[in-house]
């Protein structure tokens, strides 16, 4: 028998489960509302990871990991700017942002005139 083909047909089954830790998680923090806040949190960490346990089982699961994976390896090769070109980058948004805010302030100050002027 096929492995991959008998993963994949009981993976409706799998996310199933997931989604009653969920609901179990969901209703454990309501019913337990008068237990301290440390332990529901913690109980909620523990089903959470028991969750994303059973859904990295499944065929979707493991191709988020992959891509997750993937990601992370693309991102060690971006080449990131240096501090020197990330100070001189936000200098020249800013300049530009506020030679176009004085640009537009006086755009609006002319066609603020003009319309006074003609409605006199």
């Amino acid at each position: 028998m096929n492995t991959p083909m008998r993963t994949s047909s009981l993976d409706w089954l799998k996310w199933f489960v997931v989604l009653a830790i969920a609901a179990a998680a969901i209703f454990g923090n309501w019913y337990l509302g008068e237990q301290s806040l440390l332990y529901r949190v913690l109980a909620i960490i523990a089903l959470a990871v028991v969750a994303l346990g059973v859904a990295s089982q499944t065929e979707k699961g493991a191709a988020i990991i992959s891509l997750l994976k993937e990601a992370r390896t693309e991102i060690r090769r971006v080449v990131w700017p240096t501090r020197q070109e990330t100070t001189q980058t936000t200098f020249i948004v800013i300049l530009l942002v506020i030679v176009f805010a004085i640009i537009l302030w006086g755009l609006d100050s002319l066609l603020s005139w003009l319309v006074s002027s003609v409605i006199g």
